[in-house]
């Protein structure tokens, strides 16, 4: 128990946490054992699908989703970022629409970080968050929390797949166990916000991160239901967004919408993650399914292309909002040169998705906020669209149609395997993976914002590249040892500091790029062990 943490995990709140593992943990369990099929499926050639069980719910015209709750009528810039006291303060005051407070790819999940995270966000809707940094520089936010010129607060918890090993419950059979991430960020948030967030004039809302089918959405909306009716909120108050951020949820987008429908608000296009899930699936099907650098995977490329174009069709069908990813550029006020690259690069990236039909987008810094919204105010004036519209629903994209030879249209597109790429991969992987043991959990890193995502698709394209023998544009052979050789090189040149993580990180990246057996999600293993 650190300072203030009896305002969080009071027994009020633990009672809620242990009602919710007491009705969810078990069909937790249950979705996260149905998982285990998937790779096993993939591996012997059988390819994900549009499910015919559920046809009939893709083929009926007349459902539709809750749509936007208050406040999240304009979404055309959302900021992420994790909920450190000086990044939320950064964040209510950057002018954005949304603010993704993520508990998830963007914060390492230390104790400190998960309960510090859940009174910052206590803080800013009461009004009361401050920071004051090492230096003295005090940070306030200068915006009434309920004003105009606040952004609206999406909170992102962990996904399924994530334990809470500080908190501990008893399961159906009796064993004591850790407690579920997700339930336990959802909870200790839901409980202790709800009613001022309605209060503020917006509501409790989510992005729901890594699922894999709209099973684990039904369980979302049984959380949901159970959670609006045991503090007295009206059914339908939460409204949640999905991250599209895995090969198996893009074949079940319509399904999954149905399940949440009476608390969905839209879908997101979570490209970094939906990258690492390719690689994942596919990462032992041949070298037809090895993909280049990192890179030259850029959503230009054929299966990513298909991925969006779905994405927004199906939403638009459905009342949904689409939001767009995150751009990894990021400015550097100390390199004009570099800041111009990259609002180059955000621009053409927002200009893209805004003329595809989406209704938002996301940003990671503030400096890019007026970049991207001027590509979305620009296609939201366009001729046809209603005056003064701040989405584009009437765009229902009727002309899409992608078939899953679409979606699984992966390959090199173009791009190469190099040994800078081999390089580049393993050190960006190694330098996030040391921050994040230091509990940091989104790092610029060479003018690029890199979070567990990122990092991802960095180790499992190297575990991918070795076990396919794959030969780079050089005429290297990439094999366990030199990838070894790699790795102690780019170790043997890091600026190293007192306290700094790298011999854990090179353990961990070891383990989980140039060892046989392939770890579903890094951060894991290294969470059971260094967290």
């Amino acid at each position: 128990m650190g300072p203030r943490y009896a305002e969080i995990l009071t027994p009020e709140a633990l009672d809620f946490l242990a009602a919710l593992h007491d009705r969810f943990a078990g069909i937790r369990h249950d979705r996260l054992a149905a998982r285990l099929r998937n790779p096993v499926d993939v591996a012997n050639g059988r390819n994900p699908r549009f499910l015919e069980e559920t046809a009939a719910i893709r083929q009926d015209p007349s459902w539709r989703v809750a749509g936007a709750g208050p406040g999240l009528e304009d979404r055309r810039v959302e900021i992420t970022g994790p909920t450190d006291r000086k990044m939320a303060i950064n964040a209510l005051n950057s002018g954005a629409k949304v603010w993704l407070a993520d508990l998830e790819d963007a914060t390492s999940p230390t104790w400190q970080n998960v309960i510090e995270g859940q009174l910052t966000l206590l803080d800013a809707l009461a009004g009361t968050l401050s920071h004051t940094s090492a230096d003295g520089k005090e940070y306030t936010v200068t915006h009434d929390i309920a004003g105009p010129d606040t952004p609206t607060i999406v909170m992102r918890p962990r996904g399924w797949h994530l334990p809470e090993k500080h908190l501990r419950f008893h399961d159906r059979t009796g064993r004591r166990m850790s407690a579920s991430g997700s339930l336990v960020d959802f909870g200790l948030y839901f409980f202790h916000n709800a009613t001022r967030l309605i209060e503020l004039g917006s509501g409790p809302y989510f992005y729901l991160p890594k699922l894999e089918g709209h099973l684990e959405a039904r369980l979302w909306n049984d959380v949901f239901v159970f959670a609006q009716r045991s503090l007295d909120i009206q059914t339908g108050t939460i409204r949640a967004t999905v991250l599209i951020e895995t090969i198996q949820a893009a074949f079940e987008m319509e399904e999954i919408l149905y399940e949440l429908r009476e608390h969905c608000a839209g879908l997101n296009a979570g490209r970094w993650d939906y990258i690492f899930s390719i690689i994942k699936a596919f990462r032992s099907r041949g070298r037809r399914f090895v993909l280049p650098d990192r890179r030259h995977i850029t959503m230009t490329v054929p299966f990513m292309r298909a991925y969006t174009e779905l994405l927004v069709s199906t939403c638009h069908r459905r009342g949904a909002y689409a939001i767009g990813g995150m751009s990894a550029f990021i400015p550097n006020r100390r390199d004009p040169e570099v800041t111009a690259r990259a609002l180059e690069q955000v621009a053409a990236d927002k200009r893209r998705e805004a003329a595809d039909g989406f209704d938002g987008t996301w940003v990671a810094h503030p400096d890019l906020i007026p970049t991207a919204r001027a590509e979305f105010d620009a296609a939201f004036q366009r001729p046809g669209a209603p005056d003064g519209a701040i989405n584009q629903l009437h765009r229902t994209r009727s002309e899409v149609q992608v078939s899953a030879a679409q979606l699984l249209d992966i390959g090199w597109g173009g791009g190469q395997v190099t040994e800078v790429g081999v390089h580049d991969n393993i050190a960006i992987a190694l330098r996030y993976i040391e921050s994040w043991l230091r509990g940091t959990g989104a790092v610029a890193i060479d003018n690029l914002m890199e979070d567990a995502a990122t990092a991802e698709i960095s180790r499992s394209q190297v575990w991918q590249w070795v076990n396919e023998n794959t030969v780079t544009a050089e005429g290297r052979r990439i094999d366990v040892a030199w990838a070894r050789t790699v790795l102690r090189q780019v170790a043997g040149g890091l600026d190293r500091f007192d306290g700094d993580r790298f011999d854990d990180a090179v353990e961990v990246f070891t383990s989980v790029a140039l060892e046989p057996e392939f770890p579903a999600f890094l951060t894991v293993g290294a969470y059971a062990r260094f967290l």
